[in-house]
């Protein structure tokens, strides 16, 4: 069985949505495969901390999203330093809110639906169609072999997509230097608790044992809690679910409490795609990085990536080409809006690996919380002002990872500038990414890190 359809969109999650939204409100005949049912379509695993819903799109309304918002009380980071016995309170900018992400998934697939675009369930993609570019996917449909021909497919299936594994993409500047090791495990449970918690104001960190990890306590209300922890697939793998099992069980505000959701998954710590285009193909989403690598906050770039990609596939229709070049504006997109910013925090990600957790936590401690702000949210921030005395005396011991820090931020500082001259073509492209890699080499050596890529 053969469909054609004009975009073909893989994966009904936030990017796959939007993305259809999008096209179909242009007029476009518009497939989503999703290989879940109708109703477990929406069913992710999440923190469900969703960031800057204000600004959110409007292929899909905010008022369709609205009462998937169950906490919207939420204003500041809590890092619990248990190495330090202390807990610091961190600012976050911008609208925040805790979601019940199953009635987003649900509610997003819906203004998909409304904006004209066709959702296929219980469908498996298995491969990708191409003559020289992609020009389809073949799937199982409920069993059923099925050819989805379109002259534009979208990847939004997510991290490590099958499809990228099965396409070829020859010459084409699609980012290629992907590995399982430039992506966390994550898993979470959703509890309810007996009593109301008393940080239901706040998103809850606390370090794991181990370097470039972290558990989460996220309340979507005053006694239903998003539970989760996850760790950097380069390190030592974790025992996910007994490690959460021991934190929950020291810690009394979850006497009692019962588990009402289990899920796991895979998402990217890592930058965004290089180039996230190839003929007749766009990835969008996880399956492009487009996740702010030190938070895991992944909801407003898939938003944001999937509309710029569906309107270059727009355009591609129209023209009756879909081209590396027609389609290469969505990349310029991503990295003005935040793939720079994106690119400059997976440095300190990078830095995370090499620096001792210890060490760590105890500098963060150390460290006034409004330029921890400014770091986690912006990319970069004024390190000189770290070194004031009143943060100099709370930092003895700490001088030499300070140093590194500051050296760092000067790299991510570097790197974020190079990334604001992103070339306007693809011809440009491999000298605009030999210099980058050359700044990362010099990330390389001032973090004393593993080269990532």
């Amino acid at each position: 069985m053969t469909e054609e359809r004009d975009v073909v969109v893989v994966g009904a999650g936030t990017a796959g949505c939007y993305a259809a939204a999008t096209a179909a409100r242009a007029g476009l005949d518009v497939v989503v495969l999703e290989r879940k049912s109708a109703e477990e379509a929406g069913h992710i695993a999440c923190g469900d901390a969703l960031k800057g819903a204000d600004q959110f799109p409007e292929a899909i309304p905010k008022s369709k999203l609205e009462p998937a918002f169950t906490n919207t009380g939420v204003d500041h980071g809590r890092f619990e330093i248990p190495q330090e016995n202390e807990v610091l309170e961190i600012p976050v900018p911008g609208e925040l809110a805790v979601i019940d992400r199953w009635e987003y998934g649900r509610r997003i697939i819906d203004g998909a639906e409304e904006a004209g675009a066709e959702f296929h369930y219980d469908t498996v993609v298995q491969d990708v169609l191409q003559d020289g570019r992609v020009r389809g996917v073949k799937a199982m449909r409920k069993g059923e072999p099925t050819e989805y021909r379109a002259p534009v497919t979208i990847d939004a299936a997510g991290a490590l997509s099958i499809l990228q594994d099965k396409a070829e993409f020859g010459d084409a500047t699609f980012d290629t230097n992907v590995s399982y090791s430039q992506f966390c495990s994550a898993y979470r449970e959703i509890v309810r608790v007996k009593e109301d918690v008393p940080w239901d104001d706040a998103l809850v960190f606390k370090p794991t044992e181990r370097a470039a990890g972290y558990l989460w306590y996220f309340p979507r209300t005053e006694r239903e809690i998003n539970v989760g922890l996850g760790y950097q697939m380069n390190e030592e793998p974790m025992e996910l679910v007994e490690d959460l099992k021991r934190d929950l069980m020291d810690r009394p505000e979850f006497e009692g409490a019962t588990v009402e959701d289990k899920l796991g998954a895979a998402l990217p710590t890592r930058r965004p795609y290089d180039s996230a285009v190839a003929p007749g193909f766009m990835a969008v989403g996880d399956a492009a990085g487009h996740v702010n690598p030190t938070t895991g906050g992944g909801i407003a770039g898939a938003a944001y990536a999937a509309t710029y990609a569906a309107e270059q596939a727009i355009e591609a229709v129209e023209d009756d080409d879909p081209s590396e070049a027609t389609l290469w504006p969505y990349n310029e997109r991503v990295m003005d809006h935040f793939g720079a910013r994106y690119a400059g925090l997976d440095v300190y990600n990078v830095l995370s690996t090499a620096v001792d957790v210890d060490d760590l936590m105890g500098l963060l401690a150390a460290l006034p919380g409004q330029k921890l702000a400014e770091a986690l949210y912006s990319g970069s921030t004024d390190v000189s002002l770290w070194l004031k005395l009143k943060t100099a005396f709370r930092s003895l011991g700490y001088w030499d990872t300070i140093y590194t820090f500051y050296k760092t931020k000067n790299q991510a500082d570097r790197l974020i500038e190079h990334y604001g001259s992103y070339p306007g073509s693809p011809a440009a492209f491999e000298g605009w990414r030999e210099e980058r890699d050359a700044i990362m080499e010099d990330v390389y050596a001032v973090t004393g890190a593993d080269p990532k890529y």
